[in-house]
């Protein structure tokens, strides 16, 4: 019988370190650009639908780098193979890198370029309780709270982490899925080698 192969051990230099780093930073970088290319068309997307969907789409774009950068270790470091327990590890850290390096981009766009955003993004808000024909009372309430909420963004660190939490679940999906892909398209190979041996 074979032996059963195992994922080299993590060690501060090692290979799974180097690949996080790598594609973590790629990713970030792609993330950021992205972020800056679409800042100049702000108040023509809007906080609409449109601006949801063309957020959501460069976040998954730049998280694809996720898949590869698994990929990559799988076959240049584990010889083919990977557990899903390394692949997601790998994934998650490579979604943390790139959320981090969105963050880093939007403190600085944010109080540098775009103070004025949340005074935008409230009347968004109030705008849109109007046309979903809330009360005035409900729309006084709405405001206190975006208010409240305008106060609290001008914190950095309360940004920072508000800010973290929009690219963060949609990389922690991608790793998810990458891994699942990965790990399960190796088995399948491997199975099928040792049924033709």
């Amino acid at each position: 019988m074979g032996s059963t192969p195992t994922d080299p051990p993590y060690t501060p230099h090692s290979p799974m370190k180097n690949t996080v780093l790598k594609y973590g930073f790629i990713s970030g970088a792609l993330i950021s650009a992205m972020m800056l290319l679409t800042i100049p068309f702000h108040d023509r997307i809007g906080f609409g639908t449109a601006g949801l969907a063309v957020g959501y789409t460069t976040m998954v774009l730049a998280f694809l780098l996720i898949y590869f950068g698994v990929r990559s270790y799988r076959d240049t470091v584990g010889a083919g193979t990977v557990r899903f327990g390394r692949a997601l590890a790998i994934g998650v850290l490579i979604a943390v890198i790139s959320s981090a390096c969105y963050v880093a981009t939007w403190e600085v766009v944010y109080f540098k370029f775009m103070p004025d955003f949340m005074d935008k993004y409230s009347a968004h808000v109030l705008e849109s309780a109007r046309a979903s024909g809330a009360s005035e009372q409900q729309i006084a309430s709405r405001k206190a709270e975006m208010d409240e909420l305008s106060v609290k963004y001008k914190n950095p660190f309360y940004n920072a982490a508000l800010t973290f939490m929009e690219p963060l679940p949609v990389g922690l999906l991608v790793a998810l899925i990458s891994a699942t892909v990965i790990s399960r398209r190796k088995s399948r190979e491997a199975v099928g080698e040792r049924r033709e041996a």
